[in-house]
């Protein structure tokens, strides 16, 4: 069993819905090849159709072998993961530069990648054996828009700042916002796949977005006209001060450790080659 921590405030989730970690522990599961990929799939990925089937298909080999998806997630690993998360780019402004927290198996982070090669984006996991999946999918997909970072997201306060987070089936919306808000710049923001829950969860945590930097939230779908379910995605836009006072101390002593040492102030890191 993996004895490295989880993302903190609370145990460690999957990507992919129930079932994904259980893989993991009840002995190795048996793999079956994910369904044959939807006629949209290359509307949504264009060039890099080719590279989003193998992705798929790492997902549902590697990713179940590993633990990172459910077996139970393959028949739809396409409508419920793959497309359910690509169609979050189109919300995304060319030359974004993306940090996606609790990356996991790559969801979103991978889909948005393939879908706009223009958008640099930062898969951010705390947990090794996720993050050494992550460098061979980035390494055998030859994605050069894709940096892989292991790390906590409260580690990175002050040593990244990104014009957009997103996040899926990583925690609580008041909880994935202490974590995601503080990693933004002025007037970024936060996009989180929320399925059902989405209103509730927005609702629930409207004070804390507020006291975290948030000017703007509400709940949209995308994928509207190209997906037979939409994605629900609560987006939060924050102001001056990302992530509130104490994210703004914590950049501060960050930026006043990097010049005593001689380092430059926080940036998002190089696109990683090939």
């Amino acid at each position: 069993m993996d004895t490295e921590s989880a993302p903190a405030g609370g145990p460690e989730t999957g990507p992919a819905g129930p079932g994904a970690e259980g893989a993991a522990t009840g002995g190795r599961p048996e793999v079956e090849p994910p369904p044959a990929p939807p006629a949209v799939a290359r509307e949504v990925f264009g060039e890099r159709y080719d590279a989003a089937v193998r992705y798929t298909e790492l997902l549902a080999t590697s990713g179940v072998t590993r633990g990172l998806i459910g077996p139970r997630e393959v028949p739809r690993l396409w409508d419920r993961h793959v497309l359910n998360c690509a169609v979050l780019a189109e919300l995304l402004p060319g030359g974004t530069t993306l940090c996606d927290v609790g990356s996991g198996a790559g969801l979103p982070g991978i889909p948005v990648a393939l879908a706009r090669p223009d958008v640099s984006v930062t898969l951010l996991e705390p947990l090794l054996r996720r993050t050494t999946f992550l460098e061979e999918v980035v390494r055998e997909l030859g994605l050069e828009n894709v940096t892989v970072l292991r790390g906590r997201a409260e580690e990175m306060v002050g040593k990244l700042a990104v014009d957009v987070v997103t996040a899926r089936a990583v925690a609580p919306m008041e909880r994935l916002a202490g974590w995601g808000l503080p990693l933004l710049r002025p007037h970024g923001q936060m996009l989180a796949l929320k399925g059902d829950s989405a209103e509730q969860e927005l609702a629930d945590s409207r004070a804390a977005l507020a006291k975290l930097g948030g000017v703007e939230w509400s709940v949209i779908s995308v994928g509207e006209g190209t997906l037979e379910t939409s994605t629900r995605v609560v987006q939060v836009q924050v102001g001056e001060s990302p992530g509130g006072v104490r994210a703004a101390t914590r950049r501060a002593k960050a930026a006043a450790r990097a010049g005593r040492a001689g380092g430059a102030p926080a940036r998002t890191p190089r696109r990683r080659g090939r």
